[in-house]
């Protein structure tokens, strides 16, 4: 009894948590709160971006504009291998595998990352002139973004070393380090934009270039931070036979990872055509779109940390065979995205014009941003839904269910009916076709999930089409 006591309070020193234990809203709510914050901070160096360096000039602005979807597509990786990580880490830690074993896999799980993000990095180097250029990119852009790709290049693989460490914390139950490793990337970045920008306290003026020197500052501090924590904690550190069973988690890391990065490239790449569909109502149409995705992206903030959390909270009972508690973990994710939903329906609903004037200019701009909000902003729930339902599976080795989910919604739905939308309706049509893609999206869940072992629901058409998925599977 002495010596389980030391271990436990030996485990709690290191800010590792035990999910299969315990309430399970509990667990979630100790892994999501914190992952708010972090997101936050990660969608506040975009908006500070955007606004420095829309004081330096519409070419500026014009080449982030072009740069963003770019290196939100390459980014994916990250996230995808942060997913696989996070799988097989908490299965592990689940199932009790020994802290040898644990840590060999973690590292793995980096030199993965790493060779991975190496090889990418090199080949955004060479080829993002190609990229902007079929992009349509003019020479006066092309010229600041020759100025800000290399160093974000150069800084991708500390990202995704970053990412992966934080899905080591995550995996052993310690979301609020990963969450302030997310915020120190962030502040670092925000702080440097206007000092390497501007050329502010001595230091050279830089302008675009400048606000990549800052992001890669900012992923340098950060992954810095991370692996002395984890190496201290004994999350990571030296092993016996570093290589024994490379191949093997390498099997591991990318069967989710890889499925995961095509799942998180999908969305960003299907909201280009929707965007392309907008363009044809017409000018104020794609700014009030715009604008409605920003408040919509801030709205969904407690949704996207509600999926960086259910992940090993599933993770490590589905290791510990307790798959009942993972079912109730996801029961309980998708209750709190209805509730979460209907505050923002609510929100919006009562206040979509003034919010949408506060990101808007003209009178035209804000009316369609404020019809999109109030309109789409009642179907939210449903993309928690989604993201929720992707990330328990993917933590229960189901990565291809999330990927078809993802497809599903972005072009088997949404893609085809903004584009029929938009020439039958406007852009009425348009939101139509956003808010039936979530409303179903939720379903699709609901089947997704009753299919894969991680949902008990029994009724009506999710529990028929859940089994007619299952057995064609």
């Amino acid at each position: 009894m002495p010596d389980a006591a030391n271990d436990t309070e030996s485990s709690a020193k290191k800010g590792q948590r035990d999910l299969t234990q315990g309430p399970v809203w509990r667990a979630l709510a100790s892994m999501s709160a914190p992952m708010s914050f972090g997101i936050l901070a990660v969608l506040s160096v975009g908006l500070a971006d955007a606004y420095f360096l829309g004081q330096v000039g519409g070419t500026a602005l014009a080449a982030v504009g072009f740069i963003y979807p770019v290196t939100n597509a390459i980014t994916s990786l990250s996230i995808g291998l942060s997913a696989g990580a996070n799988a097989a880490l908490s299965q592990g830690v689940g199932r009790g595998d020994d802290g040898e074993a644990t840590r060999r896999l973690g590292l793995h799980a980096i030199a993965i990352g790493l060779a991975s993000a190496l090889v990418t990095a090199i080949a955004v180097w060479l080829g993002y002139p190609l990229i902007f250029s079929a992009m349509g990119a003019g020479e006066d852009v092309a010229e600041q973004i020759a100025q800000y790709m290399p160093f974000w290049a150069l800084s991708f693989p500390f990202l995704v070393v970053m990412m992966i460490v934080n899905a080591v914390f995550r995996a052993h139950g310690d979301s609020l380090t990963s969450a302030f490793v997310m915020v120190l990337a962030a502040v670092v970045n925000v702080v440097l934009d206007p000092l390497l920008i501007f050329g502010m306290w001595g230091l050279p003026e830089l302008g675009v270039q400048g606000a990549a020197v800052a992001t890669a500052t900012g992923r340098i501090a950060a992954v810095i931070l991370a692996l002395y924590i984890a190496w201290r904690r004994g999350m990571l550190g030296w092993c016996g036979k570093l290589f024994d069973g490379l191949m093997a988690s390498a099997r591991k890391i990318l069967n989710v990872g890889l499925p995961a990065a095509f799942s998180n490239a999908i969305n960003p790449a299907g909201m280009a055509l929707v965007t392309a569909a907008v363009a044809t109502v017409g000018e104020a149409a794609v700014a009030g779109f715009g604008a409605a995705t920003r408040v919509q992206s801030v709205a969904l903030v407690p949704l996207l940390a509600l999926s960086a959390g259910i992940g090993p909270v599933v993770g490590q009972n589905w290791g510990a065979e307790k798959q009942d508690r993972a079912q109730d973990t996801t029961h309980v994710a998708f209750w709190f995205c209805t509730g979460y939903g209907v505050l923002v329906a609510a929100v919006l609903a009562l206040f979509a014009d003034p919010i949408a004037g506060l990101f808007t200019s003209g009178e035209d701009d804000r009316a369609f941003a404020a019809t999109y909000l109030r309109w789409v902003g009642a179907s939210l729930f449903g993309y928690g839904f989604l993201v929720t339902a992707n990330a328990a599976m993917n933590a229960r080795d189901k990565p291809i269910w999330s990927m078809g989910l993802s497809l599903g919604r972005i072009f088997v739905i949404y893609l085809p009916l903004a584009w029929i939308g938009a020439l039958t309706a406007g852009f009425a049509g348009i939101v139509a076709a956003a808010v039936l893609a979530n409303v179903l999206s939720a379903w699709g869940s609901l089947v997704a999930t009753r299919a894969t072992g991680l949902n008990r629901v029994e009724t009506g058409l999710v529990s028929f089409a859940a089994h007619r998925t299952h057995s064609a599977g």
